[in-house]
């Protein structure tokens, strides 16, 4: 069951930071505390993130105060109902992408999930979804000109990672 040798020294070694995680809310209106906002996978931001007040209040939040916002594998779905002030939706006309649909269906998860994220990505940013050439390859979207960082799936981690590091000048190109 706990084969993953990371997940378990985390489980192990930082229960403090994960049994006492402060919620959402409690960081509203503190974005100019931070240099960024993101977003991590796994299947539940298709249920809670992408229709939760506060986090697309934080989203929006950090976005207009320049903030980076970033999201990787299922995270983008976080996404998916962010509209800025001006009415217009955070994705449009910007490239993006998140698990895709073939992922999804490789894993046979697609019925189970609420919606297909590549699709509402795609249908959100106006067509300007992207994803690597075959399934599960690495592929990393860059918005705004840095300001939205978004990556397909686990394999896009480190390389989102290193882009998101560059992007704060922590390291340089």
């Amino acid at each position: 069951m706990f084969k993953d040798e990371h997940s378990v020294r985390f489980l192990n070694e930082k229960t403090e930071l994960w049994k006492n995680t402060a919620v959402l809310a409690d960081f509203i209106g503190r974005a100019d505390e931070f240099d960024a906002i993101f977003y991590v996978g796994g299947h539940a931001p298709m249920f809670d993130l992408a229709v939760d007040r506060d986090s697309i209040k934080l989203i929006t939040e950090f976005f207009e105060k320049g903030k980076i916002v970033g999201a990787v594998c299922h995270g983008p779905a976080a996404l998916v109902n962010v509209r800025l002030p001006g009415g217009g939706h955070l994705l449009h006309g910007q490239p993006v992408t998140g698990f895709s649909n073939a992922e999804e269906e490789s894993v046979k998860m697609t019925e189970a999930m609420p919606f297909e994220l590549e699709t509402e990505l795609n249908r959100h940013s106006g067509g300007k979804y992207e994803k690597a050439a075959e399934p599960w390859g690495a592929h990393v979207a860059i918005g705004y000109g840095g300001r939205l960082l978004t990556g397909q799936n686990p394999a896009s981690a480190t390389p989102l990672g290193k882009e998101l590091a560059k992007q704060l000048g922590v390291v340089s190109a």
